[in-house]
């Protein structure tokens, strides 16, 4: 009989730790969500036709309103419109865009914001239990939560060994995920570990051409902290430029450089080559038919619109330079008139 009600003492006691343990455990897991929470902010740009989902996913990276997010059609939008944990609503603007690790930062009227630091972002190993924080599904508007998934990384892999089966202009690491982060809304969200360092962007959908499986990813800040800090010290320089700016009296036109665009039927028409003159500038460069021009000089060209009035800009004495996508693959070229 002692002994009996001696070991119902120990169960006893053994289950008390044990529901003490689990809700430490909760606790500290939702102190983890609210520190992280308000350095999350939804986007809100263009899409809703054709299926395509007019919102994404983007964090907090300064407290004066830097935001990184990926960079997507729902930024091609002339209001961009950014809700922060709070409630509180902006107009963002664009600082600069990377085709090459498809990200994108931009920027609200902030002071004294909550922020991840990139340079305390944290590596992780397969087997990591992670968080990620995102608005798929756009849930969430105005003070709403971003959600939340638990998972863990099962692989750190190289996208460039997964070359023709998915279409992303990344070819750098990745952490592979089992959570299901490959959702509409959830790309640009920020992966942590299970203290809430940041460890990764959520990446693009991306769903393989071969065996029709989506990807779930994170991008590594490490790989993205090169790109981000010469976005923001203007590499990647805005579309917007002072009053001040001078046009020379002979600039370059598309016609000069032997480039014949799609034609701009739409407000954003993107600047698809249609034909290049034989033996034009455009034809020595090797441009070719179906290249989109994603940058004239560093500097983004989103329509036709945009690329015409950004050649104005580029005396006939002095190169173009243009970053196109030809497929998959992004390719730099010079084109200069003789």
């Amino acid at each position: 009989m002692t002994v009996c009600r001696v070991a119902h003492g120990l169960g006893a006691v053994v289950l008390a730790l044990l529901l003490s343990g689990s809700a430490h455990a909760q606790s500290s897991f939702a102190q983890v969500i609210d520190q992280v929470q308000p350095k999350i902010v939804k986007i809100f740009g263009a899409g809703g036709l054709r299926g395509l989902e007019a919102y994404q996913s983007g964090f907090l990276i300064s407290g004066e309103g830097h935001i990184l997010t990926v960079w997507s059609y729902v930024l091609d939008s002339d209001v961009v419109t950014v809700y922060l944990n709070d409630g509180r609503k902006f107009q963002a603007q664009t600082v600069g865009m990377d085709p090459r690790t498809e990200i994108a930062v931009l920027k609200i009227e902030g002071d004294s914001l909550p922020h991840f630091n990139l340079e305390e972002s944290v590596p992780l190993d397969a087997g990591s239990r992670v968080l990620a924080f995102s608005n798929l599904y756009g849930v969430a508007i105005g003070n709403e939560a971003a959600s939340v998934l638990k998972g863990a990384v099962t692989a750190k892999t190289d996208l460039a060994a997964r070359r023709g089966a998915y279409e992303t202009n990344y070819r750098g690491s990745a952490y592979v995920l089992d959570a299901m982060t490959n959702n509409p809304g959830a790309a640009g969200g920020a992966l942590t570990d299970r203290r809430g360092k940041l460890a990764g962007l959520l990446g693009k959908e991306l769903r393989s051409s071969l065996t029709n499986i989506w990807l779930d990813y994170a991008i590594p800040i490490g790989e993205i902290v090169t790109p981000v800090e010469e976005i923001i010290a203007g590499k990647f320089r805005p579309m917007s430029r002072g009053e001040d700016v001078k046009k020379p009296k002979e600039a370059h036109t598309l016609a000069l450089l032997g480039i014949h665009l799609v034609p701009d039927f739409l407000t954003k028409t993107p600047p698809f080559v249609e034909g290049v003159k034989p033996g034009s500038p455009a034809a020595k460069a090797g441009l070719r038919p179906d290249d989109l021009i994603l940058f004239v000089n560093q500097r983004v060209a989103p329509s036709c619109k945009q690329l015409a009035d950004e050649l104005t800009f580029i005396d006939r004495l002095d190169p173009v330079m243009l970053t196109i996508q030809r497929g998959q693959e992004l390719i730099e070229v010079s084109l200069a008139v003789e």
